[in-house]
């Protein structure tokens, strides 16, 4: 029975619906975990330097094929150890700049995967919330900084909001405590608004953010749809389960015979912006009809 080696940034607990996104695409392939193929799982519960010892346990494991889920990180760790073992990642970063892959279409050595494209949202996010808020002047973003991906955000946020006019905050948030703090933040520099930069652990934290920006009164925009179910106001981006359940199905192609070098690493190509009505409502925001009509789905 062959192992995959499954190698997340994130806790298992709160990537449950994500992990099982991707064993349905290995069973698009043909392979059941428990039943034909066997998953060893190793989390970093956010701890992102930990990831390189995870990833060489696995390699001495033997593992058929490692899965890196979550950032950028866990593949630079899993590429980091073993140049063999073919690697698959779903991430939302550009991976030829993170030198995972030589490039999309020909990605050559043991790496590709699915790119799904949330990192470079941030000033599509930042529109549509000065769209739903056009008198808005001070804003905050949250940043994890452990994130390989952190510095573009940031630089990309804030070369947006000058676009914009508006003054933005960057909160850099990389523990479940700093989310707090950060939102002490946004009460004393009387931040109007709030984005989220892409990040594994701040997906997993949805419920935290969603409560806090509650507390605080303040309208966010999210780069999953998963804020949103769990009552947060907007998001834009790509569906991640999607492109989880796609990095299970380029999974058991490899197990099958496929080797990464030969698979081009694929891009999202459809976004879904998301809107909370009854959470407007609560924060007495009036959407506009226009953003009304641009939404691919409206939660009343």
């Amino acid at each position: 029975m062959p192992v995959i080696g499954f190698l997340g940034s994130p806790s298992a607990a709160e990537w449950v619906p994500f992990v099982t996104a991707f064993q349905r695409g290995l069973k698009e392939t043909g392979y059941v975990e428990g039943e034909n193929v066997a998953i060893e799982y190793r989390w970093a519960d956010g701890q992102y330097d930990r990831l390189p010892v995870l990833a060489a346990d696995l390699v001495r494991r033997q593992v058929a094929v490692i899965f890196a889920a979550g950032s950028a990180a866990p593949a630079i760790a899993a590429k980091g150890v073993t140049t063999a073992i073919p690697i698959v990642f779903a991430l939302g970063a550009d991976p030829v700049q993170f030198g995972l892959v030589a490039s999309l279409n020909r990605p050559g050595g043991n790496v590709t995967g699915i790119n799904f494209l949330v990192a470079d949202l941030v000033e599509k996010a930042l529109g549509l919330m000065h769209e739903l808020i056009p008198s808005v002047t001070t804003g905050g973003m949250f940043v994890n900084p452990n994130n390989p991906n952190a510095e573009s955000v940031t630089r990309n946020a804030r070369e947006t909001a000058r676009s914009l006019g508006l003054q933005l905050h960057i909160l850099n948030v990389g523990t479940k405590a700093e989310i707090d703090s950060a939102f002490e933040m946004v009460r004393e520099q009387r931040i109007d608004m709030l984005a989220s930069g892409a990040d594994p652990f701040l997906l997993g934290r949805r419920e935290q953010f969603v409560a806090l920006a509650a507390r605080h009164a303040v309208p966010a925009i999210y780069f999953a749809r998963e804020f949103v179910s769990a009552g947060g106001l907007m998001s834009y981006g790509t569906s991640i389960s999607d492109a989880y359940r796609r990095a299970g199905v380029y999974t058991g192609k490899i197990l099958k015979g496929a080797k990464p070098a030969d698979l081009p690493v694929e891009q999202s190509t459809r976004f879904e912006f998301v809107l909370n009505l009854k959470t407007a409502k609560s924060l007495g925001v009036s959407v506009p009809d226009k953003l009304l009509a641009l939404a691919d789905e409206v939660i009343e």
